[in-house]
């Protein structure tokens, strides 16, 4: 891995960390949403440290370079995090019908009583 790549995981990293801390500090972001964010800059601040290791397992892997070994862990970190969004989405969607039904019956209760 180049001395460049490296740098800019270390940079995007370090910000996209310090991004989480700075929202969840001015409570605009739940601790419990920004875990997998600091996990993964955690994880690619770990991986430009060690690139050696990078290089090693990409190599055992069968990958032409380390780049697109690193490509692949940010990619599926991408899917991991798309995936618990769209478990969040698929919650509220319920919890919007749930509440659909509430209204409507509270108004027909009410529609009774006239």
């Amino acid at each position: 891995m180049t001395i460049t790549l490296r740098i800019i995981l270390i940079i995007c990293s370090l910000i996209a960390f310090l991004l989480c801390i700075t929202k969840i500090k001015q409570a605009k972001l739940k601790v419990e949403n920004s875990v997998i964010w600091m996990i993964g800059s955690i994880i690619l601040i770990l991986m430009s440290i060690f690139s050696d290791a990078v290089e090693w397992i990409s190599n055992k892997l069968g990958f032409m370079a380390p780049v697109n070994f690193v490509f692949l862990v940010i990619i599926g970190f991408l899917l991991i995090q798309l995936f618990i969004d769209n478990i969040r989405v698929s919650q509220l969607n319920e919890k919007i019908k749930d509440l659909n039904h509430y209204i409507a019956l509270e108004e027909k209760k009410r529609e009774s009583k006239k």
